[in-house]
């Protein structure tokens, strides 16, 4: 009797683990820092970026991301950002383009997002991380703050 009470308290904690551990979200493939492979990014309109590093963590479901970007102009410019991929608006800190994002997951390893500057839209990206997790790419299409139109295929290796 005393063996089949441990054996049921055992499978109960061990049950319980299991739920727990099948309850937290699962890491966003984005997690991590990228680098801009700026040969092989394409800037259809609108100067080419120097250089741009995105450093993406996650904390539960939220996604946090530091963009530090190096203009064609020299400037660097860092901007960041703590957003769910749940279709709300969520603020965009130093960014002159935008000032708000909103998300949502499309598949596993796309996400989709539309940029704001007060209430109005001024653009969409996306980002998609290759199967084997080395490579990101993120195509925008933003209107700047200047009313310049800005296209961009951007291809990123993870550090």
């Amino acid at each position: 009797m005393r063996k089949l009470l441990v054996r049921a308290v055992l499978a109960i904690v061990a049950t319980a683990a299991g739920v727990a551990f099948a309850a937290a979200p699962v890491p966003d493939p984005v997690v991590g820092t990228w680098q801009l492979d700026v040969p092989k990014s394409t800037f259809t309109s609108g100067p080419a970026l120097k250089s741009q590093t995105r450093t993406y963590s996650q904390s539960g479901p939220s996604i946090t991301l530091v963009m530090k970007t190096v203009g064609a102009d020299g400037k660097e410019v860092t901007s960041h950002t703590t957003y769910l991929l749940d279709g709300k608006d969520f603020p965009v800190k130093g960014n002159p383009d935008y000032d708000s994002l909103s998300g949502k997951q499309v598949d596993s390893n796309t996400a989709k997002f539309t940029l704001k500057k007060g209430s109005k839209t001024v653009g969409t990206t996306s980002r998609t991380v290759s199967k084997d997790g080395k490579t990101m790419t993120s195509k925008s299409n933003i209107t700047t703050a200047d009313g310049e139109k800005s296209e961009s295929v951007m291809v990123f290796d993870k550090q």
